[in-house]
């Protein structure tokens, strides 16, 4: 397998680019958020995916490690191949899919071209307690900050990484802040997961 690619990006296309290894030029397949950080001309390292087929070998790139991870769990779930799987994280990051699967959110997920319902409704199944919970994603958001912020920032970032709106995800938390102000009042730390849950249940409905 290889694993990653490093080296001199000699062009970049709409679907990937071409980096230069030991003289020769690998097409990478990536994202538009992974293509947005190369440039030509400058060296770029990329986490790399092989798809082997009968009748071709396709490398798949990414800006980090955990990407390349999701993208390739992505694919264990049925129905759910490789140019879906990098549809999925040109539509949401890693830790927004996360979110949507732990949430059973499937309007999140039917924003990715060619996932409908059944087809998203499957890939909550397959994938249930393989990527991750709310909490870690979004303290994985947070790139390992020392200091969490309050649930209302957890939640709102929750939602707007799984492409709400600014204007959706406050009304949201606000129409969840009793259930956590109920929590406080029994003495406990609110639960980002059970509030963000709550939150997509009502702008699912609406």
């Amino acid at each position: 397998m290889i694993a990653s690619v490093r080296g001199q990006v000699t062009a970049i296309a709409p679907d990937g680019a071409v980096v230069e290894v030991g003289g020769v030029g690998v097409l990478v397949h990536c994202t538009p958020g992974t293509l947005a950080t190369l440039r030509t001309g400058e060296e770029a390292r990329l986490a790399t995916s092989l798809v082997v087929r009968e009748d071709s070998l396709t490398l798949f790139g990414f800006a980090s490690d955990d990407e390349r991870g999701v993208f390739e769990m992505l694919q264990t779930a049925n129905g759910v191949g490789p140019k879906v799987a990098l549809a999925m994280l040109a539509v949401h990051t890693p830790n927004a899919l996360r979110m949507a699967v732990a949430a059973a959110d499937v309007k999140a997920l039917t924003r990715v071209p060619g996932v409908g319902p059944k087809g998203a409704q499957r890939i909550i199944v397959d994938l249930k307690d393989k990527l991750g919970t709310p909490e870690e994603a979004v303290n994985a958001a947070l790139n390992g900050s020392a200091v969490a912020p309050a649930w209302r920032d957890q939640v709102h970032s929750g939602l707007v990484g799984l492409g709400y709106s600014a204007r959706d995800a406050d009304e949201a938390v606000a129409a969840v802040a009793s259930q956590a102000d109920a929590e406080v009042a029994q003495g406990r730390s609110p639960q980002v997961a059970a509030l963000l849950k709550a939150a997509l249940r009502l702008l699912s409905v609406r």
